[in-house]
């Protein structure tokens, strides 16, 4: 028989013979601890064979002649045995979802791949994942990062700490010998907390001995607390600092996890930990005068009955100040949390960091690129997650989880601190934020999970500008969710360069529907992408008015799909199909279809290798069109013919202006500086030699019109758009 005993550390054994008596009755009735004792001393059944495990604290509660063997569980000390574990974990079948188990199991691959490479290069990282405990959590938050799509996400990045941490800890005593019975998260929010926000606050992550002596024992007054730190010392302490193997910083620590120190450091704020010297005294002596006030109460009623005397009420209203005021400042405690957590989510010097989603990326797979010199000094720190895992801490489902750890946050507190927020944190919010901050904004209501709070505070939200930011589907469904805790408008959605793609419009649809103007530039969105707007375009609650593709690969069937779109859609009044690769046949399905369109009043088919046929085709129809008055045809494979036969087609006669080149005649055109705006924004994205073309074609033009007026005045304006021009083509040779 094999007798497994886990956790020792919680049971008080006594193996005197005072304390025990002998026992080798298997049949005999004994209390549990007499029947573990006489088990350990081989009395009872020497035959079985005992495992017991314990922490390292309680190793010497049994006497060593009662030991065969000790044994230490360290964890994955060869990083083969890391990288086995994350190919394993990594490459379940199903774990990222049924819908893309095709494309998904490439991304896994290429996941695996990258956390190798390193932990190869990377030696904080391996040093953590030595405790299997620890590659749970990096698999888990991989999950979390790239293989969310549900709307609204199945969990927060707050309750994957919150859950590693009950995996860990749940009904962990830090002594059982201790009278006080703290529980072991209560102490470590308590203790390592502390040093944990004091980091965050001076942005240092790298702690010596004298910062931990500093926080730990300071403090420390009896020698009841001097027992607990030696446990604590001895059985947490390495599970959540390590020693730093950076060159030069061998005698310091940090967190095992560098996301851990702001979650330690979030919790310790919200727990109200973080207190000042009148808060920690009047807590301890309103508890004392209030439980005196509740006792002497009783007799000064029954005193006033016998004894009818003024000063009695007086006394007894006395006695009740202090602990009002104690709850005045405990109100005050939470109004510096909510202004905590405003104000370091809204730190300006973090404004142009990445958001905090992609620096959890990098420190788990690493930075690709070129590695950094060891000589060479760091980045600041940056702890843009700490005021989001005080949210996240917030939240209902993770403050039951904290409850089962020892640590209680009241829904009273909740409460008032989401109160008091309101004040600070949607104030703040509603200046201009830049894209990567607005993300970690969205971000955190959505960690924060309180649907009517975010509400509240996207209603204020007009216009969400997103553009460069990398967004993964679990930003898509950020955003999603929390765009749908409201139905109101969005002015602006502006998503340039977001790496969407087909699943991203399919996760984002709701949101799409309700904005007036919509920016997709520069998304790489192909056909399959073009069949979700179609859709978008003609869903009967679709209010988008303004609708940039520009530096799309579109295609001939993107084109048929818009085409069917413009032919049912009431709400489009402005279109731009700026480069993307459409060509005649592209252009001409538009022009089909535009007839049916009634609403359309601006059409851009610059850049997209048309043809005269096609031109003057898509303008002959344009000009038919109710509403329809501006169609920008610049940058397209028009000859000069061609020029002149659009240019015949003039406003005053037909209603609608072509925007081919930047003369009109003899004379500049009164869109030159559109145009030209149009080129200079999109230069970093076009063809250099192809644009270069283009300009030099476009100032022969310019100087052969101004050779042909004798007007000085118009001579000056061709001069002018002649420089502009010059300007561009130098910046292009000069590959500026």
């Amino acid at each position: 028989v094999l007798f497994i005993l886990n956790g020792l550390e919680r049971l008080n054994l006594d193996f005197r013979l005072a304390g025990t008596e002998l026992c080798c009755d298997p049949n005999e009735p004994v209390p549990p601890s007499a029947i573990v004792v006489n088990l350990l001393r081989k009395y009872l059944l020497p035959e079985a064979s005992i495992i017991v495990t314990t922490r390292p604290s309680a190793v010497r509660r049994i006497p060593g002649k009662y030991v065969g063997r000790y044994a230490e569980i360290c964890g994955f000390s060869d990083t083969n045995l890391q990288k086995l574990y994350f190919q394993m974990r990594l490459s379940q079948p199903g774990c990222s979802g049924e819908d893309s188990a095709g494309s998904s199991s490439g991304e896994q691959e290429n996941l695996v791949e990258m956390l190798s490479r390193n932990l190869e290069r990377h030696n904080q990282i391996a040093a953590a994942c030595f405790l299997p405990s620890y590659c749970w959590l990096v698999c888990t938050t991989l999950h979390f990062l790239y293989f969310t799509r549900t709307v609204p996400p199945s969990q927060t990045l707050t309750g994957i700490y919150t859950s590693f941490l009950r995996l860990n800890f749940s009904g962990e005593v830090l002594d059982s010998t201790d009278p006080t019975n703290i529980s072991m998260m209560k102490y470590v929010a308590k203790m390592v907390g502390k040093l944990a926000y004091e980091g965050v606050m001076s942005r240092k992550t790298c702690f010596s001995e004298d910062d931990l002596q500093h926080c730990f024992e300071v403090e420390m007054k009896t020698e009841s607390e001097l027992n607990l730190l030696e446990v604590f010392r001895n059985d947490v302490f390495r599970f959540f600092l390590t020693p730093c193997v950076q060159p030069g910083k061998e005698h310091t620590f940090v967190f095992t996890i560098p996301a851990m120190q702001e979650y330690l450091a979030a919790l310790y704020v919200v727990l109200g930990e973080k207190k000042t010297l009148a808060q920690r005294v009047g807590k301890e002596v309103s508890e004392v005068i209030g439980k005196v006030s509740e006792d002497v109460a009783v007799v000064l009623n029954i005193i006033s009955k016998v004894l009818p005397l003024r000063f009695l009420p007086v006394l007894f209203n006395l006695l009740k100040i202090f602990p009002r005021y104690f709850s005045r400042l405990s109100g005050k405690n939470r109004d510096a949390i909510a202004h905590t957590m405003a104000e370091e989510l809204f730190k300006e010097e973090d404004y142009y960091n990445d958001d905090v989603l992609d620096q959890i990326n990098s420190s788990i797979l690493g930075m690709e690129g070129p590695i950094r010199h060891p000589d060479e000094a760091p980045d600041d720190e940056v702890f843009e997650l700490f005021p989001i895992f005080m949210g996240g801490i917030l939240s209902r489902r993770n403050r039951a989880i904290l409850e089962q750890l020892g640590c209680s946050i009241k829904n009273l507190a909740a409460f008032e601190i989401a109160k008091a927020m309101k004040k600070t944190v949607i104030r703040n919010s509603r200046k201009g934020l830049p894209p990567s901050e607005l993300m970690d904004y969205l971000f955190f209501l959505h960690e924060f999970q309180n649907e009517r709070f975010t509400a509240e505070a996207i209603r204020s939200l007009r216009t969400v500008n997103l553009s460069s930011v990398k967004m993964t589907p679990l930003k898509c469904s950020v955003l999603a969710s929390v765009m749908g805790t409201t139905c109101h408008e969005v002015e602006e959605l502006n998503l340039t360069s977001c790496n969407l793609d087909t699943s991203s419009l399919r996760i984002l649809f709701p949101v799409l529907l309700r904005c007036k103007a919509l920016h997709l530039q520069l998304n790489s969105l192909g056909s399959d992408a073009c069949k979700e707007i179609r859709d978008l375009l003609l869903h009967d609650k679709c209010v988008v008015s303004n609708l940039r593709l520009a530096n799309n690969p579109v295609g001939e069937q993107g084109a048929q799909y818009l085409a069917e779109a413009l032919a049912g859609n009431r709400s489009l009044t402005h279109l731009s199909l700026l480069h993307t690769a459409l060509g005649d046949q592209g252009a001409e399905v538009i022009a089909q279809h535009l007839a049916k369109n009634q609403h359309l009043q601006e059409l851009n088919l610059g850049y997209n290798s048309l043809t005269d046929t096609a031109a003057l085709h898509v303008v002959e129809v344009a000009k038919k069109h109710a509403t329809l008055d501006k169609v920008h045809l610049y940058f397209n494979d028009i000859s000069e013919d061609g020029k002149w036969a659009l240019h015949s087609l003039r406003m005053d006669r037909d209603g609608v202006r072509a925007l081919v080149f930047l003369t009109a005649g003899t004379d500049v055109s009164d869109y030159w500086s559109n145009i030209l705006n149009v080129v200079q924004r999109n230069l970093p994205f076009w063809d250099r030699e192809r644009v270069r073309q283009h300009l030099a074609l476009i100032l022969q033009d310019l100087e052969s019109s101004r050779r042909q007026t004798a007007n000085p005045w118009r001579k000056a304006k061709f001069l002018r758009v002649e420089s502009e021009v010059k300007k561009m083509l130098g910046k292009l040779q000069h590959g500026t």
